[in-house]
């Protein structure tokens, strides 16, 4: 798909003195100042701190409105030996927070028990169904992860059930929300945590944080004890890896790697991560899809039990049923993604002149919607909701593009949704079926006043030109100080122009593109994942500009640069 590069605006003279006092003070390349100039890094302490996360470096849980109120309940019920129960969502984010605050607060002696609901069964976030199950349970308080902050009806259900319930979320709350004892979430109107990106599992993590802190055993023992689980969910939802959530991935993706947790270490070793050092794309790619796919296919229950897990057999077993789960799960992905394309092509015969894309069926799986949103979103390049009915009613997934915020677009339509609810760019909902064309349409509308052409481009945003001879070893350890890269924090993307292809471009694998560049003497080893439409057009000897990033690459012990091929633009004689 064609991209739109887009290089940023030379250093000014200031920045460029601050570029040589950065390069003299910490005996870095000077393309490592300019980058760390472009993320406002700019004074020597806090890019020290940036260099070297670490937990001292987070802000009070305290910050947190209603942190107080909640943290003096969960210690009164565990002096008062009451059932304290875990309400999670079945997604990572959600079965992470689970198991965290499960084990954060047994280790402590608390009475506690934790509820995912079905996702065939319950539906998304507080189910009516489980609140009767927990009541039947015993319990006298419920604490909600990555779900409840738009519950309204169903606290009121717990409230007069004479239930107590804290909810942690990290989802936009819309105008009202739900009368719980206490709401833990950093974009609630009033809250002054300073940090509003947090996931859920961070959320759930400062709440723990702020009971060891209020009992005084906050030591760096049982701090740093669950930051592996809060690095997985934290990567796996995708938000942006700034700030704590840095902080949070840097050094929770150690903490996995030094295999603290014996049912993920069981789950890495499965999933063939356990020769490497971890980095968020095996979190994205290799870990969350396991773990997700048994909330989509079976029940998240077991992701949970595997995070808890203390017994090496249990971990194998629990390990074993997930990766079939997740086979089963790459092969609906699949008939799912084909199926949607079909309908798309079909439905949209002008796709220039629709912003977004709404497709429907009574045959998909409700568990794999999301992911393949996501794919049409990758290969469209527009936001698309796909929407499973059964018996007249649509449970839908939406995924989005850079500038354009789903929520708010869904909030547009809300008249016409049962519920919905999420972030800027991934969002469910859930609709009747009489209300489906009146929703695409309004939506269509509201897409086309706030999406131009422009934008359903995607943009390479390049950090700088580099030439071949400029990329070593050095560099790349400086780049790498940067990780753990994600949304905000990209890894860097690079340009060289006219650089000469030598040796005969090949594919790999399922359409990937693998070439050789040389210039000024030097050569470069690059592939570029789905670029393979590109090799009828390229041969030996031609000129083009490339767009990469760098990283090592290992193979069969040895250790060489490679480059990610991002985009080709082909330079005229």
């Amino acid at each position: 798909m064609q991209k739109r590069w887009k290089l940023f605006d030379p250093l000014s003279q200031e920045q460029q003195d601050l570029q040589r006092k950065i390069t003299e003070e910490f005996k870095c390349p000077s393309l490592i100042a300019e980058m760390l100039i472009r993320k406002d890094l700019t004074d020597i302490e806090e890019i020290r701190k940036f260099f070297s996360p670490s937990l001292d470096n987070v802000s009070d849980p305290f910050l947190f409105k209603d942190m107080e109120i909640a943290v003096n309940r969960i210690i009164k019920a565990i002096e008062n030996k009451e059932l304290i129960t875990i309400y999670g969502d079945y997604d990572v984010d959600g079965t992470t927070s689970t198991a965290l605050l499960y084990l954060g607060l047994k280790k402590i002696g608390a009475k506690i028990d934790f509820y995912i609901p079905h996702r065939m069964i319950d539906g998304y976030g507080l189910s009516l169904s489980g609140i009767d199950q927990i009541k039947e349970n015993g319990s006298r308080l419920i604490i909600s992860v990555d779900c409840g902050i738009n519950a309204i009806e169903e606290v009121e259900e717990i409230n007069e059930k004479g239930i107590d319930i804290i909810i942690t979320d990290h989802h936009n709350p819309k105008d009202v929300l739900p009368n719980a004892h206490a709401i833990i979430n950093p974009k609630i109107s009033g809250c002054d945590y300073p940090f509003k990106d947090l996931s859920g599992v961070g959320v759930a993590y400062k709440l723990l944080m702020g009971i060891y802190q209020k009992l005084k055993i906050d030591s760096q023992e049982f701090v740093g004890k669950y930051v592996d689980l809060v690095a997985l969910g934290t990567i796996a939802d995708i938000v942006n890896l700034v700030g704590e959530n840095r902080i949070f991935a840097s050094l929770g993706l150690e903490r996995l790697f030094n295999k603290q947790n014996i049912g993920l270490n069981a789950l890495i070793n499965i999933a063939g991560l356990s020769h490497k050092e971890l980095n968020s794309a095996d979190i994205v790619f290799g870990i969350a899809p396991r773990i997700n796919a048994a909330g989509r296919m079976g029940s998240a229950l077991r992701a949970v039990e595997l995070m808890v897990s203390t017994d090496d057999t249990e971990s194998h077993e629990l390990a074993e049923i997930i990766e079939k789960e997740n086979s089963l799960r790459q092969q609906i992905d699949q008939k799912t993604f084909e199926e949607a394309c079909d309908i798309i092509d079909e439905k949209y015969k002008n796709l220039d002149e629709i912003k977004c894309v709404v497709v429907s069926s009574d045959n998909w799986h409700p568990g794999v919607i999301g992911i393949v949103a996501s794919k049409l979103v990758e290969k469209y390049y527009r936001p698309a909701i796909m929407i499973s009915f059964h018996d007249g009613i649509g449970s839908g997934s939406g995924r989005s593009i850079s500038g354009f915020d789903l929520f708010q677009a869904l909030s547009s339509v809300e008249e016409y949704l049962e519920t919905f609810g999420g972030h800027k760019y991934a969002a469910g909902l859930s609709i009747l079926i009489e209300y489906l064309d009146i929703f695409e349409n309004k939506l269509q509308k509201y897409a086309k006043e706030h999406l131009d052409s422009k934008q359903l481009v995607p943009l390479l945003q390049i950090n700088s030109k580099l030439e071949l001879y400029e990329i070593n070893e050095h560099l790349l350890e400086w780049l790498n100080k940067f990780a753990p890269f994600g949304p905000g924090n990209m890894r860097p993307i690079f340009i060289t122009e006219k650089v000469m292809l030598v040796g005969f471009p090949y594919n790999v694998g399922k359409n990937h593109l693998k070439i050789k560049v040389v210039k000024d003497g030097c050569t470069l080893d690059l592939i570029g994942f789905n670029l393979g439409d590109f090799l009828p057009f390229l041969k030996k000897g031609d000129f083009i500009d490339i767009t990469y990033s760098l990283e090592f690459n290992t193979w069969q012990g040895r250790t060489t640069i490679q480059g990610k091929l991002k985009d080709i633009h082909f330079v005229e004689d």
